[in-house]
């Protein structure tokens, strides 16, 4: 154990250092969670795009892969959403991970079970109510992350959200070395989340054809942001897919999300009727637009083209900006194990310096 990056973190979740590998979907699967647990991290495993009935058994496989303490992702629309929870208290899961979906029952039903609730948030406002609702700790992430992601960069957000809350607070958003988690511990955070750095492992499952897409970039503003995809704004590598999609018209969009509706519908075991459902929910509680509620499926259902499917240029690539500055694919142990060396050498000399 780090005594130098030893943060209320490691105590919370129970893992050797402050570094988390987040639920990135369809990729984040039990051998990723498994061996960023086993090198010394924590992991979320990707419950919303694990088809419902399997994700018992991806549970089970990272049980049987580590003895690492670990967490589960999932939103409260998907239709086993209630199963998720049941799960996560079931195999005394150490902590979940979700968006602004989870209300304040089903948040303390977890913290009765002693499951620490972790939620993702992109703003000061979304922080206060996830604390509001029971949140234990927060992960903030900054505009440079990947995926959905807002529009204030993590050096600004970070301490406005540190200066709002009084639990723990996690930095997510362009860390990708050790001089992002000591900074991030300089800032005040207890520790750092990764998803492109994790993403980017030996133990990752996306297929070769597309982490070569990855390593390739090398300009960050080739890392950008639309709203093509699901009408929110989404950080991903630029591709003529993606370009082509920005340049549709609006019925090929219409066609496009009818279509990835019916995919993700299949995959997930929803009825229509849960969909719709779903999608009213989403617009009376006006997190989504009739044009977002509609598009919902597409991020989904274009990651997983490349992400699982092998086909880069067919499909989306999420990432953050930090891709840029990852030049190659080495293990989770290797990894963390530099970054923990390198931060631990910063926070010493500073230590040593301020002396």
């Amino acid at each position: 154990m780090s005594k130098i990056l030893n943060t209320p973190l490691c105590d919370l979740l129970g893992c050797r250092y402050p570094i988390v590998q987040t639920a990135m979907g369809w990729v984040a699967d039990a051998r990723l969670v498994a061996a960023t647990g086993n090198a010394g991290g924590f992991g979320f495993l990707a419950g919303a795009t694990i088809e419902p009935e399997r994700l018992e058994l991806e549970i089970r496989k990272v049980k049987d892969l580590s003895d690492a303490p670990f967490g589960l992702n999932f939103h409260m629309f998907q239709p086993n959403a209630q199963e998720a929870i049941n799960l996560a208290i079931k195999y005394r899961l150490r902590a979940v991970s979700y968006g602004r979906g989870p209300d304040a029952e089903a948040i303390g039903r977890l913290k009765s079970a002693g499951v620490i609730c972790m939620p993702t948030v992109g703003a000061v406002k979304h922080a206060q109510k996830a604390i509001e609702l029971g949140a234990d700790v927060v992960t903030v992430q900054g505009a440079e992350g990947g995926g959905h992601t807002g529009s204030v960069p993590t050096t600004l957000l970070l301490p406005q959200v540190l200066d709002a809350v009084k639990v723990p607070v996690v930095a997510a958003g362009g860390f990708y070395d050790g001089r992002g988690l000591a900074a991030a511990l300089a800032y005040g955070a207890a520790g750092i989340a990764m998803g492109t750095r994790f993403l980017m492992t030996k133990e990752s499952p996306v297929p070769s054809a597309t982490l070569q897409r990855y390593v390739q970039v090398r300009d960050a503003s080739a890392i950008r942001v639309s709203h093509a995809i699901d009408g929110m704004p989404q950080r991903m590598i630029d591709n003529s897919y993606l370009l082509e999609l920005e340049q549709a018209g609006a019925l090929r969009r219409l066609l496009l999300a009818l279509g990835t509706a019916q995919r993700w519908r299949r995959h997930t075991g929803m009825s229509w009727t849960q969909m719709a459902g779903a999608g009213l929910a989403a617009l009376r509680g006006g997190s989504l637009s009739i044009a977002q509620t509609l598009m919902a499926a597409n991020a989904p259902m274009l990651i997983q083209r490349a992400m699982v499917e092998g086909a880069p240029d067919e499909g989306v690539l999420p990432s953050g900006q930090a891709a840029a500055a990852i030049g190659s694919i080495e293990s989770c142990n290797d990894l963390i194990a530099r970054i923990v060396a390198d931060a631990e050498q910063r926070l010493t000399s500073f230590s040593h310096a301020a002396q």
